[in-house]
């Protein structure tokens, strides 16, 4: 026995208590609210007394996660109604003191008779809280307080805040309440841990559990617990949860990665000598959840550590305090990092659950929305062995039909191809204004982080789990400051234009992003997603408009959208998510024609030499026959003058099967100065999205499949096209049409099986790319389909990928969310989809059409 590990036996009946004081302990994902001095709201049960309740009071269970207790004398507990924008609606006065690391608690109110009684509350209060929506104040001081909507972290007055169901007012988001004051729930915080993100800290608990003071649970054991000693192996065990759960255990290894700072407070460690490409039934690594002794170790001390094994959400570790860690004097033989193969099956990555790794093979950045939020980066492992050549994650229903047994297989592929890059913290850098001020990890600016991008290591990572997901972690905690720490480079897949698709005209559909020319400063109610100085960006909600919240945020996204539509030098361009400008009161073409304007001041980029200089373009006017209800958003048409001209009037097809969708809109159109034979009919096309399940049953409810909500819809409306394409076939007098737009559904799904069956031909999948980017997975939305007569004369077709693969963070609608400015007025992330474009031969002899 080392001098070192009798110092640590010596200390253990002194730690004994800390050591107790931390079982079951997780690590805490972000600091509490500024004043709250560790108080948090822990439980909530806010349908006291209704029918089915569990309880017949409502309560309120706080909780003290310092080491000290605290006074509750001068604090209060607030509510404000989930639309409510003034002062809150009630506030009852607080007293009290909740003991270091207790509860306590406050009973309130209640709807009726049904219900036990309340374990004796520490204070019983009238407070009367709406039991499914509203925000819960607890404040340190007296007095009703007057937050704003929103987000609200970091305010001084606030110790903390629950905003629930639909409130306007909360941290990050809202938590989920119980479904009507009959739902017997409480909402309850996991494991006192607050991340200031209401929907990801508290949960729906069917067992409520009031807990007073003089009810913290048992304290330490009069007498000192013996440790086990246990190797890693042995703690980790060789299934998913550790066979040593709540033990006290002493342990030795290598630390292999600190985190003192980001939240994960504490450090790996891993057996001396082992990984390389050596299999092991059991992991050789291990997370120490110890804030008080991070930062006394370094990488490559051989440490050794008393504490309490336990899971935290999965994640094996063990929980050490002040005092149970001791660097040791004898050296260690070097960890190696893991070179084997990825694990397909959670039960294989199990076994090496806190190694270090140095992943081998190819790598693919498969997901990059994250990033701007939490600072993680979903990757993809190999190539499918499924979809041929995809490095990315498939949208099953891209490739396969819904319900199909091989959609099925490819999504169980991507589950085994995916693990998570992380940034070593729990920051969300969209949540406390002093997490917008830190770089984000990954991306700086001019930097190319996108989906499709082939990931190369240039350092070691940790193989850990954390919130439902496979990580690798970096050495330490990661940002924009400390970019040497960073264990990952990206190719650079960006292109400045589309690829050549010949022809003499060529025509391309875009998804412009709710381009409104009618901004929310401009209307009464709206409110506003805000930057990191609360500056309105974007439209939240409360008003008809969608976009840009000021002229200034407007001119950011238009100087994107023009960039893309010059970049794209395609000769007549269908748009999707355009103002429709007469919600406004304006003409329905207002928005359309300002763009049109902007596109002609813009520089035109060089192309195929048609029609550059002022007055290049032009847009398709409203016909004349318009639906009497319409969505606020519209589809459209631009063209050049000297490529092509319209041949008649536009064409709006009014059907019901369009009543909760943007119905299409049609154009014959010719070339400048070409014959009339050469005519041929767009057809521009924005279905029913996917969200907003109806949930009744019907065949709109999503069930499922992978075809997301109101897919029946979706196919009324592909076979109202059909029909519509045939009804202008015969007034165009041509049979070359072209389905554009934005059709909500992917590839292989149900609208487009019934467009494939009427004999149209999709051709952006002949290119290899997807348009758009969901949830990690990559697929087509936007499509151009192609009549039997038109596809003779398509010549190339590209789907330019400038969007859907760029990350969030450069978009106009997260200027300034960040300490570092992204925003360029390029095309890059002009848009969420990426643009289409096909080219056509129409100079051909007139049996061609």
């Amino acid at each position: 026995m080392s001098t070192s590990r009798t110092r640590a036996g010596l200390c253990l009946a002194a730690c004994t208590t800390l050591i107790a004081a931390t079982a079951g302990a997780g690590p805490a994902a972000a600091a509490p609210d500024a004043g709250g001095g560790g108080v948090l709201i822990n439980e909530a049960y806010l349908s006291g007394g209704s029918a089915n309740a569990v309880y017949q009071d409502k309560f309120v269970e706080l909780y003290n996660g310092s080491a000290s207790p605290v006074s509750l004398e001068g604090w209060t507990l607030q509510y404000r109604s989930a639309t409510g924008t003034g002062a809150t609606n009630t506030s009852v006065a607080l007293s009290g003191t909740v003991p270091a690391h207790g509860h306590f608690l406050v009973g309130g109110g209640s709807n009726g008779g049904t219900g036990a009684e309340l374990p004796t509350p520490d204070l019983q209060t009238s407070f009367n809280p709406s039991g499914t929506k509203g925000t819960i104040v607890l404040s340190n001081q007296g007095g009703s307080l007057t937050l704003p909507t929103g987000s609200v972290t970091g305010d001084a007055q606030v110790a903390d805040l629950l905003g629930y169901g639909t409130s306007n007012t909360f941290e990050t988001a809202a938590a989920t309440a119980p479904a009507g004051n009959s739902d017997p729930k409480s909402l309850e915080r996991a494991n006192h841990v607050d991340t200031d993100d209401n929907a990801a800290d508290f949960s729906l608990n069917a067992a409520p559990s009031p807990t007073a003071s003089g009810e913290t649970g048992p304290g330490p054991d009069p007498d000192p617990v013996e440790p086990v000693d246990a190797t890693i192996a042995e703690i980790q065990g060789t299934g998913d949860s550790t066979p040593l759960n709540d033990q006290l255990v002493t342990t030795s290894g290598v630390v292999t990665a600190t985190y003192p700072t980001g939240g994960y407070d504490g450090y790996y460690l891993q057996t001396p000598g082992t990984g390389g490409d050596a299999g092991s039934a059991a992991s050789n690594g291990l997370f120490v959840y110890s804030a008080a002794t991070v930062g006394d170790v370094r990488v490559g001390d051989h440490v050794e550590v008393t504490g309490t094994a336990g899971e935290f959400y999965g994640l094996t570790q063990v929980s050490v305090p002040a005092g149970g860690a001791t660097v040791l004097d004898e050296p260690a033989e070097a960890v190696k990092p893991l070179t084997v193969a990825w694990p397909a099956s959670d039960g294989e990555r199990e076994a090496y659950e806190g190694m270090l790794w140095d992943p081998q093979g190819q790598w693919t950045l498969a997901d990059n929305y994250a990033l701007n939020g939490y600072g993680e980066l979903g990757l993809a492992a190999g190539t499918s062995k499924l979809v041929p050549g995809a490095t990315t994650l498939p949208q099953p229903t891209d490739v396969a039909p819904a319900g199909s047994d091989r959609a099925a297989a490819v999504e169980t592929e991507n589950l085994a191809r995916s693990v998570t890059l992380d940034d070593g913290s729990t920051a969300n850098y969209l949540g406390a204004d002093t997490n917008k001020d830190i770089p984000l990890p990954y991306l700086s600016r001019g930097a190319q982080v996108r989906v499709g991008a082939p990931v190369d290591f240039i350092g070691n990572v940790i193989l850990d789990y954390r919130h439902d997901a496979w990580r690798f972690q970096p050495l330490t905690q990661l940002t924009g400051a400390n970019t040497t720490d960073q264990p990952a480079a990206f190719g650079e897949t960006r292109t400045t234009t589309p690829e050549e698709v010949g022809g003499d005209v060529r025509i391309a559909t875009f998804n412009v992003l709710n381009y409104f020319t009618t901004t929310g400063d401009q209307l009464t109610g709206c409110s506003y997603y805000t930057d990191r100085d609360d500056n309105p960006i974007t439209i939240r909600s409360g008003c008809d408009a969608r976009g840009a919240a000021n002229a200034e945020n407007l001119e950011r996204q238009q100087a994107k959208i023009v960039a893309a539509i010059n970049g794209l030098d395609a000769d007549v361009v269908s748009l999707e998510e355009i103002e429709n400008s007469a919600a406004f009161g304006q003409d329905r073409d207002a928005a359309l024609a300002q763009l049109v304007d902007a596109l002609n001041s813009a520089s035109p980029k060089p192309g195929h030499g048609k029609g550059k200089g002022p007055k290049t373009w032009e847009y398709i006017p409203t016909p004349a026959a318009v639906p009497a209800d319409e969505d606020v958003i519209r589809t459209a048409f631009i063209y050049r003058k000297a490529a092509v001209k319209p041949s008649g009037s536009s064409v709006i097809l009014d059907d019901e099967a369009f009543s909760n969708a943007r119905p299409p809109l049609a154009q014959a159109f010719t070339r400048a100065r070409g014959p009339k034979h050469d005519r041929f009919v767009a057809i521009v096309n924005h279905f029913k999205s996917k969200g907003s399940d109806p949930a009744d049953g019907s065949g709109n409810a999503d069930t499922g499949d992978g075809q997301g909500a109101w897919n029946a819809a979706r196919v009324q409306q592909a076979s109202a096209l059909v029909e519509f394409a045939e009804t202008m076939k015969r007034t165009a007098k041509t049979a070359t049409v072209l389905l554009t737009g934005d059709f909500n559904s992917y590839t292989q799904e149900d609208p487009m099986q019934v467009l494939y069956q009427a004999g149209y031909t999709d051709l952006g999948s002949k290119t290899g790319k997807q348009s758009y980017l969901f949830d990690g997975r990559t697929g087509s939305l936007d499509h151009v389909l192609a009549s039997g007569a038109a596809k003779r004369h398509v010549t190339g077709q590209d789907i330019w990928d400038i969007n859907a693969d760029e990350p969030i963070a450069l978009e106009y609608s997260r200027y300034n969310y960040n300490v570092t400015d992204f925003y360029s007025p390029d095309p890059y992330r002009a848009s969420d989809h990426d643009p289409l474009v096909v080219g056509l031969e129409l100079d051909g002899p007139k049996g061609h059409r």
